[in-house]
């Protein structure tokens, strides 16, 4: 069935899990003499890698594929993913779908039909952009009242030290300079493993290689960010990016209790003021749920509190939506669309507030900065930078602070301007 001249288009619906089993995907046909079309060019095998954290998105995945089955008339149309896991009825129903893969497991076998002799264990790229993510983990065991993750990914599994290393060693011959490490419970690394493999280990073997690139962590939740590896980011501040991501969801514990979380705002302030502590301005950002079922305004204004307590550089704020097969879904007092809207904005308004006094305290300040183009990048502590000069994109580059610029109602994004101290490799 095979040639190499058949082209492939791929698409990517959700997280940075998803992104990342795109590429090993495209880095699998690729080797094996596929041609990658772009827009104007029909292709004849299109796979899509849906998302179904929410009801939108996997309303979206299906837009999308019908979309592609209009404008690729002949094409294998091949479905993947969490929706695809969730719900493969849904895209069975759609006119012009050739297969389903409900189960990643499955994927090897997939492409041992289209010819492909061996199945790679990682990447050697990550598309055209300059950082690159690896999945190093997973599987969610967790089971939060409002997620329906663990019921399509509910097996954990974590990838050995030394092909992560191997692969971002790849990555950084190729010319990445930002590894971004990723999981569906990022946490739970190692925990599944005989031995004692765990982050903390991993994350001291990475910035023990020898290569220039820095290492930026994905979500966590804050009692699972042990002392090891805050002493790890404190050791090696050149290599290790100053922000974590910490999901809170709630400050209220009666919220917290309904949402099955399993801590309670206690343990989860106490940690985030002990890591902050150790730390000179480091970036922390959250997740947060507005109007979940029950929610008072007293309750909401818990959240409030806290988020400016600790101060978060960066809040993602999400209005509850309920999702078919979650606990959630059934539960009662759900607050209605104009109040979760009014709620939103407060929140959004109060984080737009703290991420620009956060970003002016690093006026003055040396970053590191990771060039997506050559005039602009991304900070090791996630802020949005602009240069006086142009320099080398994918390039590493120490800049000094100058200023700062938030959009009109200072609510989203914080722009620092800067300039370049001196070029790094």
């Amino acid at each position: 069935m095979h040639n190499s001249k058949l082209c492939f288009r791929l698409f990517t619906l959700g997280c940075k899990v998803n992104q990342y089993e795109t590429e090993v995907v495209r880095t699998a046909l690729l080797q094996h003499g596929y041609i990658e079309a772009d827009e104007n060019i029909i292709a004849d095998l299109i796979i899509v890698n849906t998302c179904t954290v929410t009801a939108e998105s996997e309303a979206k995945s299906r837009k999308v594929i019908r979309k592609l089955v209009g404008k690729n008339p002949g094409a294998k149309i091949v479905v993947m993913g969490c929706a695809a896991t969730h719900h493969p009825d849904s895209f069975h129903r759609i006119s012009g779908v050739s297969q389903i893969i409900t189960d990643k497991e499955q994927i090897p076998e997939f492409l041992r039909q289209l010819g492909l002799t061996k199945f790679p264990t990682g990447i050697d790229s990550f598309g055209e952009r300059h950082r690159a993510f690896i999945k190093i983990q997973d599987g969610c065991r967790v089971g939060c009242a409002y997620c329906i993750i663990p019921k399509v990914r509910p097996t954990l599994r974590s990838r050995a030290i030394g092909d992560v290393l191997t692969e971002i060693q790849t990555l950084v011959r190729n010319g990445y300079r930002e590894i971004v490490l990723t999981g569906i419970h990022l946490g739970h690394y190692g925990i599944d493993c005989p031995d004692k493999t765990n982050l903390p280990e991993l994350v001291r073997r990475i910035v023990e290689l020898p290569d220039t690139f820095r290492l930026r962590l994905s979500s966590l939740e804050a009692v699972e960010v042990s002392d090891e590896l805050i002493n790890l980011m404190v050791q090696y501040p050149d290599r290790i990016c100053p922000h974590l991501h910490l999901s809170m969801q709630s400050g209220s514990d009666a919220i917290l209790r309904r949402m099955k979380r399993r801590w309670l705002s206690e343990p989860f302030v106490r940690r985030c003021e002990e890591i902050l502590s150790q730390f000179d301005r480091l970036a922390l950002t959250t997740d947060v749920i507005v109007g979940f079922p029950g929610e008072t305004a007293e309750q909401f204004n818990e959240t409030c509190r806290i988020v400016e307590h600790l101060r978060f550089s960066k809040v993602h704020v999400f209005r509850f939506s309920p999702r078919q097969g979650t606990e959630a879904e059934a539960l009662p007092n759900r607050i209605s669309p104009l109040e979760q809207k009014h709620r939103s904005e407060i929140l959004t308004a109060l984080s737009g507030k703290l991420r620009s006094d956060f970003a002016a305290s690093l006026i003055g300040c040396r970053e590191t900065v990771l060039l997506e183009t050559k005039t602009s990048g991304t900070s090791g502590r996630y802020f949005d930078v602009r240069l006086d000069q142009s320099s080398i994109p994918g390039s590493l580059v120490t800049v000094q602070i100058e200023h700062t610029e938030c959009n009109r109602e200072c609510k989203k994004s914080v722009t620092h301007f800067a300039k370049i101290c001196f070029d790094r490799a």
